[in-house]
């Protein structure tokens, strides 16, 4: 597989940040080899609308998630002839509390949506209360088909949890991806790069985290192989990451480190 992580600002104006993330999607995809070059091609988490300053709040700028947002996804993945995944703020019609999901949306090559997943762990923590401005997702692993690898859909502050990793990898993933907005702070850079390599090491699969830059959101997106190595990465500002998935590696990494055959627990969901 090839895989191509495109890592954009996007401001609080959706339409605005369509334009912008056509751009830099094709750029991206260009700069990878062409259409058809790549097989996945993976968004940060709140592309869509960044969460901003609270003003105006997630709810005031969510989609359906049939909408414009999922409409350019498709327009991308035919470009590309790739899937893609992104994010969004996505409409809660049949929640209570009417805050709207942070959603990834899979969209294949042909525009049909492959897969959806709501981010569960809802970041309430470092001062924030993101709780407070959108609904938390059912507790279900979530994973969807690309050409024959199974990719385990997870979204920022869940990679602080090792048991959604690896109840995705329970489910037969052997790819892990983890679109972020993931904010500076005091060791903040060095908690994302140790978690990515962690999750990757622990479960001996690919493990790819596509960032959104920007002054406040720290960037840094990349790839890790099943043993902890990094293959590709960037740095703070917008641009892409381009990486060759071999699935042999998982294979060969797994008889060397049979940890998950190993492992005596199991998990199970939290009531």
């Amino acid at each position: 597989m090839r895989l191509l992580l495109v890592q954009v600002t996007t401001g609080t104006d959706p339409t605005q940040n369509r334009d912008r993330i056509r751009l830099a999607v094709e750029s991206a995809v260009d700069g990878a080899g062409g259409p058809g070059a790549c097989d996945l091609v993976v968004l940060p988490e709140a592309v869509q609308a960044d969460f901003g300053t609270g003003e105006p709040p997630p709810s005031a700028v969510a989609e359906r998630a049939d909408g414009a947002f999922a409409d350019l996804l498709g327009e991308l993945a035919a470009h590309a002839r790739a899937t893609v995944v992104g994010g969004l703020f996505e409409v809660a019609a049949d929640c209570g509390s009417g805050l709207p999901y942070n959603t990834l949306l899979a969209v294949g090559p042909d525009g049909s949506r492959v897969g959806s997943y709501r981010k569960v762990h809802l970041y309430d923590a470092f001062g924030y209360r993101e709780s407070e401005l959108l609904s938390p997702g059912e507790v279900a692993a979530c994973t969807v088909d690309v050409g024959g690898w199974t990719v385990g859909l997870m979204t920022c502050y869940d990679l602080r949890f090792p048991e959604q990793a690896r109840a995705l990898v329970d489910q037969g993933a052997d790819l892990l991806l983890v679109p972020a907005a993931w904010v500076r702070g005091p060791a903040k850079e060095h908690h994302w790069a140790t978690l990515l390599a962690t999750r990757a090491i622990e479960n001996t699969v690919y493990v790819a985290g596509a960032a959104k830059a920007g002054p406040r959101y720290c960037g840094l997106s990349r790839v890790i192989e099943p043993m902890g190595t990094v293959l590709a990465g960037i740095g703070e500002t917008d641009g892409f990451v381009v990486a060759d998935l071999d699935r042999q590696r998982v294979e060969r990494v797994r008889e060397v480190n049979p940890a998950l055959a190993n492992r005596r627990w199991t998990v199970v969901p939290r009531a």
